[in-house]
């Protein structure tokens, strides 16, 4: 399995806002009956799967006004986190997920409204 590491550069990627950063599984290549499917074919499904990689800081929380404005405050914007996290693996809505290639590998980002489930494993990538 992949995994992000301190060695390798996707640890340097920051996801913003409600987004989830997937690497898509491999989709089945054949049919039941053993006929084989082109690529084009099984990126068109609605519902697909993958590896969660980097999740998000959250939605964020907008911050309540004093009753004095003229104290100085420190403006620290919070975040209510996301259900997702490194290593689950998601089911999600292609429609709403964007592609890019990243190190020769192909990932998806999409919203954390776009995600219908996600299992959760502590030995997934054993």
């Amino acid at each position: 399995m992949f995994e992000v590491t301190s060695d390798n550069r996707l640890r340097s990627l920051i996801v913003v806002g409600d987004r989830v950063l997937i690497r898509p599984k491999n989709p089945n290549e054949r049919t039941n009956s053993g006929l084989y499917l082109p690529p084009t074919i099984t990126e068109k499904e609605q519902v697909q799967s993958g590896y969660v990689i980097r999740v998000g800081p959250g939605y964020p929380i907008p911050v309540a006004t004093e009753d004095e404005p003229w104290k100085e405050t420190e403006e620290k914007v919070k975040y209510m986190p996301l259900q997702a996290k490194e290593g689950d693996i998601a089911i999600y809505l292609q429609r709403n997920a964007i592609e890019l290639e990243y190190d020769g590998q192909k990932y998806v980002i999409v919203p954390q409204s776009s995600i219908l489930m996600l299992e959760r494993s502590e030995d997934l990538f054993d």
